[in-house]
């Protein structure tokens, strides 16, 4: 594949963080899925940060997630839930990009998804802990990594699908961001 002009990787950047933000305002509209983890969500605009993490580099995905996390809060959210958003973000981020380095013959596009499931909301309740100044909120944590889990597999599923059809587009993968099935 022919590789793209900066003008081209940048508006595959910013398409990447304007669909993050309609997911992310989608997912606020939609009541909460989950009634024995009250206050989980499906996390929609993180299939996004797993197509970005999987075509763009480090520098690219984060200016991706932070564009997305502000925009989404700035549009549809408070102070806390930059707050919450940002710290999830943060730890879903770094586990991520920390397991998808052992490569595609130890760890999948969903694996790395399901990681960053659950480092997502081990994020969120760091930011609870600090809040409520006591760890007794981390007694939550198996509730949220059940539902990490589901949705990270769910969202890793479908970035796996959606990555083909970038392929088709004809954008530029490094040899370091190349889709699993090349």
């Amino acid at each position: 594949m022919k590789k793209q002009t900066s003008t081209q990787r940048l508006l595959f950047i910013a398409l990447l963080a304007a669909q993050g933000i309609i997911l992310g305002l989608l997912e606020q509209a939609i009541p909460v899925p989950f009634a024995f983890a009250p206050g989980a969500k499906l996390g929609l605009a993180n299939i996004i940060t797993v197509i970005a993490l999987y075509t763009l580099s480090v520098k690219e995905v984060l200016a991706v997630i932070v564009m997305r996390t502000l925009l989404t809060t700035l549009l549809g959210g408070t102070f806390s839930t930059i707050l919450y958003s940002g710290m999830g973000a943060l730890f879903s981020f770094v586990g991520m990009y920390l397991v998808k380095q052992l490569g595609p013959k130890r760890v999948s596009m969903i694996g790395v998804s399901a990681t960053g499931g659950i480092l997502h909301n081990l994020g969120q309740l760091f930011v609870a802990s600090q809040i409520a100044q006591s760890w007794t909120v981390f007694l939550y944590l198996p509730a949220m990594s059940i539902v990490g889990i589901f949705s990270g597999v769910a969202i890793g599923i479908t970035a796996n699908y959606l990555i083909s059809h970038v392929k088709t587009l004809g954008f530029y993968f490094s040899q370091q961001n190349k889709p699993m099935d090349e």
